[in-house]
């Protein structure tokens, strides 16, 4: 992917399984935005769909052995039915490949979820789990 190039506009499409290995590949990078793999596993809906949204372009300048980033908005949802926001660096190699939302209104619909979600810290509080981070 061409860095040079616009930022990506297309929302993906995520199953768990995917979800978590993004997750994990973020953590084993220490990428900047990311969820505890562990607390994605507890809590994503096993059969639940998922979506990425890139919001911008992101980089390591400490560390320029990591490629640059998309960082995405994410939305999760949870087995107890509820969907939170959060944010995911995707190396553009990770994201190309993955299914994209095809209509133009699962994408319009996809955005009005992710404006209403709480984040993942939001909810945390509301369900009482603290303020630990995830």
């Amino acid at each position: 992917m061409d860095f040079d190039q616009p930022l990506p506009r297309e929302v993906k499409v995520l199953d768990s399984a995917s979800l978590l290995r993004l997750e994990e590949r973020a953590c084993g990078l220490s990428l900047n935005q990311r969820l505890d793999p562990a607390w994605v596993r507890a809590n994503a809906a096993p059969d639940g769909t998922h979506y990425l949204w890139p919001a911008l372009w992101n980089s390591l300048s400490h560390r320029p052995d990591v490629p640059r980033q998309l960082r995405c908005e994410l939305l999760i949802s949870l087995r107890a039915g509820d969907r939170v926001m959060s944010l995911l660096d995707v190396l553009p190699d990770d994201f190309t490949p993955l299914p994209r939302v095809t209509s133009r209104e699962e994408g319009m619909q996809v955005s009005r979820l992710l404006d209403r979600a709480p984040s993942v810290r939001e909810w945390l509080l509301r369900e009482g789990e603290g303020s630990g981070r995830p």
